[in-house]
């Protein structure tokens, strides 16, 4: 189903201020409505019929098999642009247009497989390569991948270019003329409309209008890709049959022998002896005075007794 949108959404996301009146193209004159504040308004009568055309277009694109390529490198525009053309699965430039891109495609695609070389050479490990050439590897890559990151699984020309800003994009629609690829693109009030085959007056600075853009324009391109899945036969609810064979494990009726037990080896520890029971301090005291005690008695009971004085003195007159 083709996205909807109403004036009053444009007009919510500020589609209809366009650039100061000094800094206006006048080949845009038909496609303003007037000026406010010294600022055009953009028309929005014309750009509701003519947006909605413009997703048509690319609705039935998509669903005769064609690839859209997402153009948007200003700062406002470029992770919507990411976003939107990732969430349909189509391809994008949001970094810078190298020239060539489209008309020198032969030497883009050995850039291509370059920066697929680098990929698989450090997704695998930074083996065998020193500091310095590993750094050098990495800036080469990411350099590569922020210029063709978004179209390097394109495999060819895109079918149609959706542009955000043709004043900063004009080497792209250029390249598109000349290779005969037809053009969608937003132009404010500052911008060229010669060259476009699709033309969408609107804002292209606001970034609630780019992102309501970007979110119309990958709708639609959703739509139609269901649109070609229908039409080439395929049920989109309906999962392929995938055969499945299991093979079968044969089963002997046999039952397994037992393995035999083993007996564990056990050591019996000797148990530890009691240990004696320390004497208290005063046992010990009483201990070692008593056999002291004993030998002093032992020597007064052989000692030879000593003699009064008065026993010496008949001992001498006898």
């Amino acid at each position: 189903m083709m996205p909807t949108f109403t004036m009053r959404q444009l007009l919510e996301a500020g589609v209809h201020f366009g650039h100061q009146t000094r800094r206006w193209d006048p080949k845009m004159a038909p496609y303003l409505f007037g000026s406010r504040g010294g600022i055009h308004i953009i028309d929005l009568q014309q750009t509701v019929p003519m947006l909605h055309h413009s997703l048509e277009v690319i609705r039935d694109t998509v669903a005769n098999g064609g690839r859209v390529l997402f153009v948007g490198t200003k700062r406002q525009a470029s992770q919507k642009i990411k976003e939107a053309a990732s969430l349909c699965g189509q391809f994008y430039v949001n970094h810078r247009w190298l020239g060539g891109m489209l008309t020198n495609w032969k030497t883009i695609s050995q850039s291509i497989t370059r920066l697929r070389e680098l990929q698989e050479k450090l997704g695998e490990g930074a083996h065998g390569f020193t500091k310095k050439e590993l750094l050098s590897l990495e800036r080469e890559r990411d350099k590569l991948e922020l210029s063709l990151g978004g179209i390097k699984d394109m495999g060819g020309l895109p079918d149609i270019l959706f542009v955000i800003d043709t004043n900063k994009e004009e080497i792209a629609i250029k390249e598109a003329n000349k290779l005969g690829i037809p053009v969608v693109a937003i132009v404010d009030s500052n911008s060229n409309p010669d060259n476009i085959d699709y033309l969408i007056p609107g804002n292209d600075d606001a970034q609630r209008a780019i992102e309501l853009f970007c979110t119309l324009v990958s709708a639609a391109i959703l739509d139609g890709l269901q649109a070609e899945m229908l039409t080439s036969g395929q049920d989109i609810g309906e999962a392929e049959e995938v055969n499945v064979i299991i093979e079968e494990e044969v089963f002997s009726e046999e039952k397994p022998k037992a393995k035999p037990k083993v007996k564990k080896e056990t050591t019996v520890k000797p148990k530890a002896e009691p240990k004696e029971q320390k004497e208290p301090k005063e046992q010990k005291a009483k201990a070692k005075t008593e056999p002291k005690a004993k030998q002093a008695a032992k020597l007064k009971e052989h000692a030879p007794k000593k003699k009064t004085v008065s026993e010496t003195r008949a001992q001498e007159n006898t």
